[in-house]
């Protein structure tokens, strides 16, 4: 048999691995067969998922199906017919661009081929014009919501909520209508160099196949490993359902395929040519890039359309909400690193980070969050953190020791971001953050002796969709989230380790925080009722919250 046979599988199953062993796993773990959300009745026909982003004039879709369709696939839009964009080796995939469209207004949706209905129609609504005056936005925020749950979840190892769980959790928060919602990083796991246990394991060989580093994604036998790693944690989890909403997926470490760790034999970051072509592989095929505008650097437009980045965004609606996205791994220099020239340490490139400040400096919206893949207050004492904090020999996150190839640049470029901010003295500030594997709220009262007490900044920890029992930080790492040592804060919800979602309402005076979460000791049914266990009001003006 060839290599190429020993992979090749049938198409349709390529997006739906590992149900069946995730399920038994689960039910080895807690004597229940986990079930997902109740199907909404919208026929999806052969679409295996479909993944929308907006703004005000433009549509920007992505698309796979369980089966080549027959023909040219296109997508009608009210009385228009845009041709869809192929991109993957298999006539599964698909990009949708949709420019010209006009503010605040909700548009038919079909996919078609040979003149034949594919699903049937949805609608999509374009945002509202960015000068346009806007009582309310509400956005539901989370992140973690990958994992590979064929992989770990067997008996007490559960790495990962099973995908039926995350699909409830998800029904249950469209069930409150979101304009928008910020998927904030690790929409995927499967770690190569980081975990011995994951990408490159004897499972992971059984599952999917091991990638070779040496080849593309496209093209090579590297896709069809790409394609039964990951489909099952972005098609086979997300599929329909998202149809009608709008979505912003920021990229975060694992979305590279590591874990950011750091210690004299392995440094997973800096990226390396292999770990940008997954990524940017990933989310040419299952998500959208995130729309822009002329303001951000030519430089960091993605290669397949200078509207579109891959790693910084913005999401404007009216006026009445900006939240800047920024991945933090794309482009992360540590000066301590050999590989690293000019002896410069940063989080963001100076000009990614010049219009991150620019925009706080000159947006007329009533509220601008900044909205980093890495935490703002928080520390687990990871490596490639904004902070210097370490698990010290007495079982403590300190800053007394040195972090081993921990860049102080870093924490300075953290001190520039969070003081633009504070210095809008008109508006509160706000940060909205992923990657920790918590749910929380805090405000940074002083950041390395300076006051912010004028303007607090509020840090939003968003909760973690698919974190099992062995991925929360107190498991993982030895300690759960705490405020970094360099911070004086006030904490107003305690980091909490479940699952869970938030909830952001920005009215005409105040911005309501709801905290969602959910335990596997709780019975399952209770997602579909779940209702806020936290509840904050922060007015829009810089005051106390309450």
């Amino acid at each position: 048999m060839t290599k190429q046979g020993m992979f090749r599988i049938r198409r349709r199953s390529v997006l739906a691995l590992g149900a069946g062993a995730a399920a038994a796993g689960w039910l080895a773990l807690t004597g229940r067969d986990p079930s997902p959300p109740p199907d909404d009745g919208w026929n999806s026909g052969t679409v295996a998922h479909i993944l929308p982003t907006v703004d005000h004039q433009r549509f920007l879709i992505k698309v796979s199906f369980h089966q080549p369709p027959a023909g040219t696939v296109s997508l009608r839009v009210n009385d228009r017919q845009i041709p869809g964009i192929n991109t993957d080796s298999d006539a599964l995939f698909y990009r949708f661009d949709v420019a010209d469209l006009s503010p605040d207004t909700e548009y038919r949706l079909q996919l078609q081929s040979a003149d034949a209905d594919l699903c049937d129609p949805w609608p999509l609504k374009t945002f509202p014009h960015p000068d346009a005056a806007v009582d309310h936005f509400r956005l539901l925020a989370y992140t973690c919501a990958g994992g590979p749950d064929h992989l770990y979840n067997f008996g007490f190892f559960n790495a990962y909520l099973p995908t039926p769980i995350r699909q409830r959790l998800f029904a249950r928060a469209l069930r409150f209508k979101p304009h928008a919602v910020v998927a904030n990083g690790d929409h995927v796991y499967w770690d190569l160099k980081s975990s011995r246990f994951m990408g490159n394991s004897w499972r992971a060989k059984q599952v999917a196949g091991l990638f070779d580093r040496e080849q593309p994604i496209l093209g090579t036998e590297n896709e069809q490993v790409l394609k039964r790693a990951i489909g099952p944690q972005l098609a086979g989890l997300y599929g329909v359902r998202f149809r009608s909403t709008p979505m912003f997926f920021l990229q975060d470490d694992h979305d590279y395929g590591e874990n950011d760790e750091a210690d004299e034999n392995l440094r997973t970051f800096p990226v390396d040519p292999f770990m940008v072509d997954l990524a940017r592989t990933t989310q040419q095929l299952y998500y959208p890039e995130l729309l822009i505008d002329a303001d951000l650097p030519r430089d960091y437009a993605s290669p397949s359309a200078a509207h579109c980045a891959e790693n910084y965004g913005r999401l404007r609606f009216g006026r009445r909400f900006e939240g800047l996205l920024y991945d933090c791994r794309r482009h992360l220099r540590n000066a301590l690193d050999p590989s690293t020239p000019g002896g410069d340490s940063w989080f963001l490139p100076p000009a990614v980070e010049n219009w991150v400040t620019t925009r706080i400096a000159q947006s007329d919206a009533a509220w601008v969050a900044q909205m980093p893949s890495t935490p703002v207050l928080w520390t687990a004492g990871k490596w490639a953190e904004w902070y210097p904090d370490v698990m010290n020999a007495e079982g403590e996150l300190a800053t007394a020791t040195a972090k081993p190839w921990w860049s102080q640049g870093w924490q300075d470029q953290h001190d520039r971001l969070l003081n633009a901010s504070v210095q809008r003295q008109d508006r509160s500030a706000l940060v909205i953050s992923g990657d920790l594997h918590a749910t929380g709220t805090g405000q940074i009262l002083a950041n390395r002796g300076t006051s912010y007490r004028h303007n607090p900044v509020t840090s939003i920890l968003t909760g973690a969709i698919g974190t099992g029992a062995l991925g929360w930080p107190s498991k993982f790492r030895g300690t759960a989230p705490r405020p970094a040592r360099d911070i004086e804060a006030e904490i107003l919800v305690e980091p909490l380790e479940e699952n869970g979602f938030t909830l952001l309402d920005f009215g005409p005076v105040t911005l309501r925080v709801e905290h969602f979460k959910w335990t596997p000791a709780q019975p399952e049914p209770a997602i579909d009722t779940l209702q806020p266990f936290a509840r904050l009001s922060l007015p829009q003006h810089p005051t106390q919250v309450t």
